[in-house]
């Protein structure tokens, strides 16, 4: 089943456990706030310029990727966010006009950091200096993954896997799978692990949630069925969980690398 399926770049071991930014003097939690974060304003910034869901999850995937090859140091999660949902939108092809995606933007951060609401003058410094980080961080992101900006997700793959298991009409488990799915594209799981194992922690979770049982019998283990391992999957699970126990001020989420240098630089005192 798995080797039908088409397979995602992974990162290293090595860019998993000891990331640029960590290398960099960044903290883990500061890193995983940061990067949840910028995938929470690509996921706003999609619903409303009303871009499909691909697109939405796609610039996700890209913008994690970015950051485990490059150090949020030097990359503000706001011009890799726009950058990423603006590359996505070509290879989905629905491309979306950099007016539109810098006036969206620039809505989602006044409303983050409870300022007064403003709309942005396309014809200001401010719109053009956006527009001009936008596009720098767009060859940023080709630059970076070396133009491989193919994205395999497991939407699919688990609808699929759901009419297998018999589960595909249940009342909820679909929509469940679905979220865990969602959610978990603001941690590193898409980065991690392959779109088959992906589906089947999705389902796992969420017939664990709704206390269904699945086949788990000696031979006839249900994920082995998708050719995914058990351990993979639960460690996916942890991911998908732990980012609900993240807290944090979205007003306070540095988006440029001078802001994370003055945070940083605050902390140390």
């Amino acid at each position: 089943m798995t080797a039908l399926a088409l397979l995602n770049a992974l990162a290293t071991n090595e860019q998993l456990e000891q990331s640029p930014s960590r290398r960099d003097g960044i903290k883990k939690e500061t890193e995983q706030i940061l990067l949840s974060f910028g995938c929470e304003l690509i996921q706003s910034a999609g619903i409303a310029l009303k871009l499909r869901q691909v697109v939405t999850s796609t610039a996700q995937v890209l913008f994690q990727r970015f950051f485990r090859v490059a150090s949020l140091k030097h990359f503000g999660i706001q011009e890799i966010g726009m950058a990423a949902l603006f590359l996505a939108s070509k290879t989905e092809e629905s491309l979306v006009r950099i007016s539109s995606l810098t006036m969206v933007y620039n809505y989602l951060i006044q409303r983050a950091r409870r300022w007064e609401i403003v709309p942005l003058d396309g014809f200001s410094q401010q719109s053009y200096d956006m527009k001009n980080d936008l596009v720098v961080a767009e060859m940023q992101i080709l630059k970076h993954l070396a133009f491989d900006v193919s994205v395999q997700l497991p939407y699919g793959l688990m609808v699929n896997y759901l009419r297998i298991l018999g589960l595909e009409d249940h009342p909820d488990v679909p929509n469940k799978a679905w979220g865990y799915l969602n959610d978990g594209l603001r941690t590193i799981i898409y980065v991690a692990y392959h779109p088959p194992t992906i589906a089947c922690a999705s389902i796992w979770l969420a017939c664990r949630e709704l206390q269904i049982k699945l086949p788990t019998q000696p031979g006839a283990q249900w994920w082995e069925l998708f050719e995914a391992d058990i351990m993979d999957i639960q460690d996916i699970a942890g991911h998908i969980q732990s980012q609900y126990y993240l807290k944090y001020d979205p007003s306070s989420v540095p988006l440029t690398t001078d802001e994370l240098a003055d945070q940083l630089s605050s902390h140390r005192r």
